[in-house]
């Protein structure tokens, strides 16, 4: 059997999130469908996987159902499958950011740096001057990274804020281009270098897996795997299971 996997998110006012958990598990539930979802005041974050037709009905569920009012029209999604259920239990959590890098005057529903589409990332990558961040953490950066990205070696999120004050610098590092696995930490990231008065930040929309699932491998500036955290642990190029299992990390 051949399971349909969702990776999701959308930074967006949830005043009630916290109302929603139960409704929320429940329908997961009822839709056989695992992974972890997390809730928080300023968006949806998350990974699913199930039948097709669980999945399918799920997301009809967030973008149209009474759970979440209409507001989650805007869902970054991003499908690929799994050979086996690559999730133990269905969770869904309430968290204070859902990405956290702990910076209270960083919001990316107030402003972020500027999108570029996965058959633009190429081009961007040969602009002179331009600075690459891989803005994941170290023991990601080890499977796949794009070449001549800069790895700030990091163990968390949380610590991306510094590095960029102790390793970069907005006078002399001007033209900035990010990516990350899904999109993500790159909203965060790119909205708090423009708060320290970066002029020009880009990431790459729908992230690393958008950019495997559109560009083909023989043009592609991909090294190595992603890293996902769930069991199949790595996809290559056209999403495809590259890995084996691994622990339940999330």
């Amino acid at each position: 059997m051949t399971y349909k996997v969702a990776a999701l998110y959308q930074f967006v006012p949830l005043p009630d999130f916290r109302e929603v958990k139960d409704p929320l598990h429940r329908l997961c539930t009822d839709l056989e469908i695992r992974g972890t979802l997390l809730l928080a005041q300023e968006g949806i974050n998350g990974t699913v996987a199930g039948t097709e037709e669980g999945i399918d009905a799920l997301m009809v569920e967030l973008r149209e159902g009474p759970l979440f009012w209409g507001l989650l029209d805007n869902l970054e999604l991003k499908f690929s499958t799994a050979s086996e259920m690559p999730f133990k239990r269905m969770k869904v959590r309430l968290k204070k950011e859902i990405v956290t890098l702990g910076d209270p005057q960083t919001d990316p529903l107030r402003r972020v740096g500027s999108y570029v589409s996965p058959a633009e990332w190429n081009r961007l990558l040969e602009e002179p001057g331009i600075v690459v961040l891989d803005t994941r953490n170290d023991f990601e950066v080890e499977m796949g990274t794009f070449e001549g990205a800069i790895d700030p070696r990091i163990k968390r999120f949380s610590e991306f804020k510094d590095f960029v004050r102790n390793e970069l610098d907005p006078d002399k590092h001007r033209k900035v281009a990010m990516f990350c696995t899904g999109g993500i930490r790159c909203e965060k990231a790119s909205s708090y270098m423009l708060a320290q008065g970066f002029e020009e930040v880009f990431h790459l929309k729908g992230g690393i897996l958008k950019y495997l699932e559109d560009v083909p491998e023989a043009e592609s500036r991909w090294k190595g795997e992603c890293f996902v955290f769930d069991e199949r642990v790595a996809l290559g190029h056209g999403l495809v299971e590259a890995g084996g299992l691994s622990d339940d990390q999330s």
